[in-house]
């Protein structure tokens, strides 16, 4: 995430931070922490390390959730919060909220957006978990293009926590329940998972105020004890989160049998995954969305052959389906039908030129081919919308093993989709 000044970019004439003793904990999203700390001292402020009762203000990175290795949240936002609660005058902001006082503002030409396929690389789950996230409502795309969506840094921050809390034993159905009523109960809060402290107890989802843990289906307290209790009488409050039993699947519909398929596939359940998917196909043949998602189901199963005649079928349904022509581009690579493959991740990009997996595909092909020139510039376009992932790497790597630089042309303003890693 790029800055640019506000109209008044002198900073002597700006001493909007006068006396403030400012500390930052994450990763800063828009610069390092040596350059933040410049622009405080410039701003008239003093930079700060650690977090006391003289510090006055604490700046929350936006990249990277501020977590201890345990999960949990950081030293100096623990340290913030006591301080508040004891009544020290200690005021906790988001970067973006820091950045609007310092009257810089991210640049939206030059704010780096992520495809799922991006996100998947960087999360290191797959991009299937990543668009059933989309789906239920638990992290929130900023654009899309054609049927792609594309996520903020904000959005990487809040799926890094979804992460969390589902690797802590969270139940994804009840956290998107719990975040939707958290959503009612505290309405300024627009993204819960990103700028609340949440806890996976059991299989529920508890959020912190100032007063100790609540859990949103209820808003009843919960007591949280940091080591086993002592006695029968000291164990947690529990309180169940009711569920309406599930319906009758005989009178399921094709949206009902498609969410289970998705559900399904994500818990490894392929083949059951399958099925699910072709009732729904029964019902609605020409849905392109349950052709494309049977048809990664069918590559996971190892039936590249059936995954590709699903592909086929989702862009001939919808030509702008450019996740599937993608797709199907890498299945087809990885039986050595380069043809097939080159005019497939074309077809995307035809539809979608700035479409950066598009890029980042067709450039490994090439480069496998021994097409180096025609390769370089696909390399160099995905660096324009991607400069720290996992993908980034290996372009930066390519240009610097076979042109011996690894420096892209000015970036692009970002206006594209993205789509999910290769199969």
């Amino acid at each position: 995430m790029a800055i640019e000044e506000g109209r008044d970019d002198n900073p002597a004439a700006v001493p909007c931070l006068q006396g403030e003793r400012v500390a930052f904990t994450g990763t800063l999203a828009s610069m390092t922490h040596r350059r933040a700390a410049e622009l405080v001292e410039e701003r008239g402020g003093q930079a700060v390390a650690h977090v006391s009762q003289n510090t006055t203000l604490l700046v929350v990175g936006e990249e990277g959730w501020p977590l201890e290795p345990d999960g949990r949240p950081s030293l100096k936002l623990q340290q913030a919060q006591h301080l508040q609660q004891r009544g020290h005058p200690i005021r906790i902001l988001s970067e973006s909220e820091w950045l609007a006082v310092l009257r810089l503002e991210p640049a939206p030409a030059a704010r780096q957006l992520y495809t799922p396929a991006m996100l998947s690389q960087i999360l290191n789950v797959s991009a299937h978990a990543i668009r059933r996230w989309e789906r239920m409502g638990l992290i929130h795309a900023v654009k899309r293009v054609l049927r792609l969506p594309y996520f903020d840094y904000a959005e990487v921050t809040a799926a890094r926590r979804l992460v969390d809390l589902l690797a802590a034993g969270a139940d994804i159905r009840q956290l998107a329940a719990s975040l939707r009523r958290l959503q009612t109960v505290l309405p300024n809060v627009a993204r819960p998972l990103a700028q609340l402290e949440l806890l996976a107890q059991g299989r529920r989802t508890l959020y912190r105020d100032a007063a100790g843990w609540i859990e949103p289906a209820t808003g009843q307290r919960v007591f949280v004890f940091d080591e086993p209790p002592e006695s029968d009488n000291d164990e947690p409050i529990t309180i169940s989160l009711p569920f309406a039993s599930r319906q009758d699947r005989s009178v399921w519909t094709a949206d009902d049998w498609f969410r289970q398929g998705c559900a399904l596939a994500e818990d490894g359940a392929l083949t059951a995954a399958v099925e699910a998917f072709r009732l729904a196909l029964l019902e609605r043949p020409l849905e392109p969305d349950f052709h494309f998602h049977l048809a990664d189901t069918l590559y996971r199963l190892g039936n590249r052959t059936g995954a590709i005649e699903r592909y086929y079928t989702a862009v001939e349904l919808d030509h702008d389906f450019i996740e599937a022509w993608t797709q199907l581009g890498c299945v087809l690579a990885e039986l050595d039908d380069d043809e097939g493959a080159q005019q497939a991740f074309q077809a995307a990009l035809d539809r979608h030129p700035d479409y950066p997996d598009a890029h980042f595909h067709l450039a490994q092909l090439l480069d496998r081919r021994g097409e180096t020139e025609a390769a370089l510039r696909h390399w160099q376009t995905y660096l324009r919308f991607d400069v720290r992932g996992p993908w980034a790497e290996i372009a930066r790597q390519r240009l610097a093993s076979t042109f011996g630089s690894s420096t892209p042309a000015e970036p692009l303003s970002t206006t594209a989709g993205g789509q999910q890693t290769s199969p």
